[in-house]
């Protein structure tokens, strides 16, 4: 079973030798830190534990100027190692780690009193300024152990706690892909990029593929180390080392994450659930600039505080939205900390609740009310408020895994087994929506029929896409199309070529309307071969234009005229004519330029070019360079303009 042991503590108060003394790795490894006896950065190492258990460790430094390094190694730690000098006792920075272990959730401490040799009269107030501390926090009653690095006094003892502890907890895997936030990552010289860090969740084996997020390239891994051990997978709880090969000029640093390629959604504003800590003398306002820290990670942010409020005070709760300046690999469940802008002191942290929220407005209703159900309710509320606040009318199932944080099959069987969903399959992809959106698309769409119609009495319908466009959702064409074909099944609304309307829609033509089809057939008919552009014959009509072409819809579906271009009519018994003139010379001779359809009409290049590519358009004729022929068997061809 893997297992990740972190430190934590104030600034000299023994973490690194602590760990040397355990393990006989000095995690000191910059020279700066040798030179300065402390610790700039993150130190590994691995514990093999009295049980034959090894476990991986991350040693983070003390100081407040590197937090941010304490920061992004702290991410995956099942064990702290909790330092508090017995000399010292708790300090700032004891204050301050013990905020950052429990905003990222480490239920399991051991608190090593260190320096025991230097002041042994003082550890019974040491531990009881670690009660104090701990009160009303994750490690609360955690256990406390005295040590000496120099002596080693309680070492062993300190093992076998160790031991213990980590065989108490319940370890299971956690849900989701492969996932490994990059602490380190650098060049070696004829192997390529490597990268360290803590695996999240998932396996990965030599020779997959992965995906660098933010920044989206991909890579191959060629080989991967575990505790120094070269190995042919490796997975969540473990201390991983990788050796990628990709893009030639791709970069990989620290904050980026390498997952399975599966995982493809950065977010740069989300939906949280925030605790305000003690430290935060003066709260968290409305509109305040943070740094977020989540993973290996370090983002500058804002955060806007939902429902009514203008501040958060210490020891508060709230939800809220933050936004960040650059995008971050982001999943329900993450657990992140939120520091000042000055990177001074840490004010809370909390849980991401909604990775890729829309921008919410104050006067939002209902709004904390889905925030709980997505932050805590059940998994049918979960995935109910997730793909109603989408702005999408339907969601795939790659959206779907990446928000619950599961791989896709697990996903799949949980929402299918959802009876409040709806799933509709277009085109081989199933994808999912809720009761109450279907029901709204429904209605809304009846209703913007019914507007229509109203306006447009005499237009035997709405175009498609207009209709599509008109119904307040992201509405892909694929899936209206299904929408359209389920619908036109319930016989609630008609569909004739690109035209939709109620199935109860019937045209009422007045006399009005029957005079001026006469008069538009007639303008059309004086000079059947040559007839007038549709300006001329809104003209000589005397209708306004979008009347005229109500109308001449109408004579288009029943045959007696044909568009030809989108300002070009003939009458249909004119093209009738044509037709049989176009096949008879075609059978005859086989084949025809414009020209010689140009002197076979006696007409003008204005219309013989028009007609002939109408007639391709059909499937009348085929064009094969400059001349045409008759595409099918004269036997086969249907009338044109029917």
């Amino acid at each position: 079973m893997p297992y990740i042991i972190g430190t934590a503590g104030h600034i000299d108060h023994g973490k690194t030798s602590l760990i040397k003394a355990l393990t006989g790795t000095d995690t000191d490894r910059l020279k700066e830190e040798k030179e300065r006896g402390i610790s700039i950065d993150l130190g590994f190492a691995h514990l093999d534990l009295p049980d034959g258990t090894s476990a991986g460790i991350v040693d983070v430094p003390g100081h407040e100027r590197f937090i941010k390094n304490m920061l992004a190694g702290a991410h995956g730690i099942d064990l702290v190692l909790f330092t508090v000098a017995a000399d010292d006792g708790v300090m700032p920075q004891t204050e301050e780690h013990l905020d950052i272990v429990h905003l990222l959730g480490v239920k399991m401490a051991i608190f090593v009193i260190t320096k025991a040799d230097l002041a042994p009269t003082h550890i019974a107030d040491v531990e009881e300024e670690i009660d104090i501390l701990t009160l009303g926090t994750i490690l609360e009653n955690s256990p406390k152990i005295a040590v000496s690095s120099v002596t080693g006094q309680g070492l062993e003892e300190l093992k076998q706690l160790i031991t213990t502890t980590l065989k108490s907890a319940n370890h299971a895997a956690p849900n989701g892909y492969f996932r490994l936030p990059v602490d380190r990552a650098f060049v070696l010289q004829g192997h390529g990029v490597v990268v360290t860090g803590t695996s999240l969740a998932g396996e990965i084996k030599v020779g997959e593929q992965v995906r660098c997020l933010p920044g989206d390239n991909l890579f191959r891994v060629r080989s991967l180390q575990v505790h120094g051990q070269s190995v042919e997978r490796a997975g969540w709880g473990q201390r991983v080392a990788m050796n990628l090969t990709g893009p030639e000029r791709a970069s990989i640093e620290r904050g980026q994450v390498i997952c399975q390629e599966k995982l493809a959604l950065t977010s740069q504003r989300f939906d949280a659930f925030l605790e305000v800590r003690p430290a935060a003398a003066k709260g968290i306002k409305n509109h305040q600039r943070l740094r977020i820290h989540m993973g290996a990670a370090e983002r500058l942010g804002k955060i806007v505080l939902l429902g009514d409020k203008d501040k958060a005070e210490p020891k508060e709760s709230v939800y809220c939205q933050i936004t960040l300046e650059e995008p971050l690999l982001v999943l329900r469940g993450d657990r992140f900390v939120a520091r000042d802008e000055t990177a001074q002191r840490t004010l809370g942290g909390g849980t991401i609740v909604h990775p890729w929220s829309a921008r919410h407005k104050r006067s939002e209703a209902n709004l904390l009310e889905r925030l709980k159900a997505l932050h805590s309710g059940d998994f049918g509320q979960v995935m109910e408020n997730f793909l109603n606040d989408s702005g999408e009318f339907t969601l795939g199932i790659d959206a779907i895994y990446q928000f619950l944080n599961l791989r896709e099959e697990e996903a799949r069987q949980k929402v299918d087994g959802l009876k409040s969903l709806r799933a509709v399959n277009a085109e081989g992809e199933r994808v999912y929506t809720t009761e109450p959106k279907w029901s709204r698309l429904k209605e809304r769409l009846l209703k913007t029929l019914k507007e229509f119609h109203a306006a447009h009495p005499l237009v035997p319908g709405m175009d498609m896409e207009e209709l599509r466009g008109k119904l307040g959702y992201q509405l892909s064409p694929k899936i209206f199309r299904v929408l359209v074909d389920l619908f036109s099944k319930e016989k609630l609304i008609a569909k004739e070529e690109n035209f939709l309307r109620l199935a109860s829609h019937q045209l009422q033509l007045g006399g009005q309307e029957k005079v001026l089809m006469d008069k538009i057939k007639k303008i059309l008919g004086e000079q059947p071969l040559a007839p007038p552009d549709l300006k001329e014959v809104e003209k000589q009509a005397g209708v306004p234009r979008t009347r005229l072409t109500e109308v001449i819809r109408l004579l288009e579906r029943d045959g007696s005229v044909v568009r030809i271009t989108t300002d070009m009519y003939f009458l249909g018994s004119s093209i009738e004519q044509l037709r049989a003139t176009l096949v008879q010379f075609l059978t005859d001779k086989g084949e025809m330029n414009a020209a010689a359809f140009r002197d076979l009409i006696g007409s003008s290049r204005k219309y013989t070019i028009p007609l002939l590519e109408y007639f391709d358009r059909v499937g009348l004729t085929i064009r094969i360079g400059d001349i045409r022929k008759l595409k099918v068997p004269l036997a086969a061809a249907k009338p044109a303009g029917r």
